[in-house]
């Protein structure tokens, strides 16, 4: 039987690649670019999603601030006791108008003033809390003074003379701090600042009720 034949497999070179296994990436791994960028951009698209929803939410339930109005003052004492000392009695009535269809508003903390030329009139006053609700109007008529208040010779001579020419202008302050409450939300507690003028026809010596000349005009910072 003839001999085998054994032949002798040539040498590999190192470089031939023969049987080394290349390391191969996982399947996984060469996606990842993709999956992430599908990630961020679900992400992004989350964002933009609430970002629009917000957007609406706060258009549909966006509060506006209250409306406040002097419909009415009467003066029962103002004058001029001491060189630098004012004594008044008077009473304003004051129309509170909530605009909105879809806030409730509330108010706490309130205090109010009458002022001329800048200098309180009247000692801060008290005002009890208030609950208003969607497009509603709330009257109030708080009394002011009682207690003689000292003020600068200059406001005094003014207020004299207001009431020899017989028109004094005064201004309402009503101070305090609110709260919107759109729908099932509730804003936080946001100051409050209103300042009414008003031109009241008032001679010394007259007590009651007095016209006002001009529809007193209402500002307010909220």
């Amino acid at each position: 039987m003839p001999a085998e034949e054994l032949t002798e497999s040539p040498p590999r070179k190192s470089g031939d690649g023969g049987d080394r296994k290349h390391p191969t990436k996982p399947t996984a791994y060469r996606r990842s670019p993709r999956v992430m960028r599908t990630f961020i951009g679900s992400i992004l698209l989350l964002f933009l999603l609430a970002g629009v929803a917000a957007l609406v939410l706060y258009l549909v339930y966006r509060p506006s601030k209250p409306r406040f109005a002097v419909v009415g003052a009467a003066i029962y004492d103002l004058n001029v006791t001491a060189p630098t000392v004012v004594f008044s009695d008077m009473q304003i009535t004051v129309t509170i108008r909530n605009p909105n269809a879809r806030s409730t508003i509330s108010y706490d903390r309130m205090a109010a003033y009458v002022s001329l030329g800048g200098q309180p009139l009247t000692p801060p006053l008290r005002l009890p809390p208030l609950e208003q609700d969607e497009k509603s109007t709330v009257v109030m008529s708080p009394v002011f003074g009682g207690v003689p208040v000292a003020v600068s010779p200059e406001v005094a001579a003014a207020l004299a003379a207001a009431e020899t020419y017989g028109v004094v202008a005064l201004r309402l302050v009503v101070a305090g701090r609110i709260r919107y409450n759109p729908g099932p939300f509730h804003s936080g507690r946001v100051g409050m600042h209103v300042r009414c003028d008003l031109m009241a026809a008032h001679r010394r010596g007259m007590s009651g009720q007095v016209p006002l000349l001009a529809a007193a005009g209402c500002w307010v910072d909220a």
